[in-house]
């Protein structure tokens, strides 16, 4: 009898767990939800203040249902494989092109957005998207140099073409990106970040490989420990993982290179199949607001592309030229399109061939 009762117990506490365990994921990983008054919100990792979703819901009565993805493509391959409804995903601007031109994606009405001059002109109407028509641009930044003056002199480091110096053995971390890295090297050689020019690709690739002494390591976040703990001088990353590095650690600094670099744009977008147009459209609006848009980027730490906002922020935020450059600054630099299935593979085999050159 003791081990009926004793087994009944057991049952009993592991459906309560399970039942907790799932409203839980319901609210931290965002099982997808169905109903009326729902958003379901499809977003990177940590890319959005929680207290705006909690104020999101209080304000409208909408639940936000909110799911993470890593990378552009993983986000992509849920979206077009279907069976999950998402009302808003937050693309950057070379997956906004790709999800237009493959139909995932449902053009905006103009007349139930609010907010959009808010939004700055410079991120506005872009090739990606002309007119925006589809998107609305959300954050923005840039890749550069990240460096730590314990171990390099300010002033040292203004080009890409620094990363090369043999002072610098052992000392640079890359972003594990073939895009972005390729990137760097075809701008430190004049090219586009679009090319599709095989010899410029191949000569990136082969400037890449002259640049492997000085490779500590090729890595995705992990990164920003490393830097924030004084373990290596050098690193190529992304400015809003700079900025929070640089919070952490005063002897970080980052640098834009003057060659240019690559600006990037994420964007909210509605996908074909999102079911939940009303919440959505109130989510962008909710967003819009330049009071929002600024306790937004002070939560993440990416520049906000709301130009309402960012006068809202403190001037030592707002008039930082490593995150917010000038217009001289951003003249020189390049926004990824998509390159098409075939020559993203070429881009994708140029950066594994140098991975394992450094083997």
């Amino acid at each position: 009898m003791k081990r009926l009762v004793s087994l009944v117990v057991l049952i009993l506490a592991i459906s309560l767990g399970l039942g907790l365990t799932a409203r839980h994921l319901q609210k931290v990983e965002g099982v997808t939800g169905a109903g009326n008054n729902v958003l379901n919100l499809y977003n990177w990792g940590d890319y959005i203040d929680p207290a705006l979703i909690t104020k999101f819901e209080r304000e409208t009565g909408y639940h936000v249902s909110y799911q993470t993805f890593d990378s552009n493509e993983s986000m992509f391959t849920k979206i077009k494989q279907g069976g999950t409804s998402y009302d808003l995903t937050v693309p950057s601007e070379y997956m906004v092109q790709r999800m237009k031109a493959d139909h995932l994606l449902k053009r905006l009405d103009p007349k139930r957005i609010k907010g959009m001059n808010d939004v700055a002109p410079q991120f506005k109407n872009l090739a990606f998207d002309p007119h925006n028509q589809y998107s609305v641009p959300y954050f923005w930044g840039t890749l550069g140099i990240v460096y730590n003056d314990k171990y390099v002199k300010p002033g040292e480091i203004t080009t890409w073409n620094d990363l090369w110096r043999p002072q610098y053995k052992d000392s640079v971390m890359l972003v594990d990106s073939s895009r972005d890295i390729l990137g760097m090297a075809l701008i430190a050689q004049g090219h586009s970040v679009n090319t599709h020019n095989q010899a410029e690709l191949n000569a990136a690739e082969a400037k890449l490989n002259l640049l492997t002494p000085n490779v500590k390591a090729v890595l995705d976040d992990e990164i920003m420990m490393y830097m924030e703990q004084n373990e290596a001088p050098l690193a190529v990353t992304y400015s809003g993982n700079a900025a929070e590095m640089i919070s952490n650690n005063e002897h970080l600094h980052y640098v834009i290179p003057s060659e240019g670099t690559n600006l990037w744009i994420d964007s909210l977008v509605i996908p074909k199949t999102a079911k939940h147009l009303k919440a959505a459209y109130a989510f962008i609006n909710f967003m819009n607001r330049p009071e929002n848009a600024k306790q937004n980027a002070l939560y993440v730490g990416y520049s906000t592309a709301n130009q309402a906002a960012e006068q809202l922020l403190p001037a030592s935020i707002r008039n930082d030229q490593q995150f917010y450059p000038s217009a001289q600054v951003l003249k020189k630099t390049q926004v990824y399109q998509d390159l098409g299935v075939r020559e993203t593979g070429v881009y994708n085999d140029l950066f594994l061939q140098f991975k394992m050159f450094r083997k």
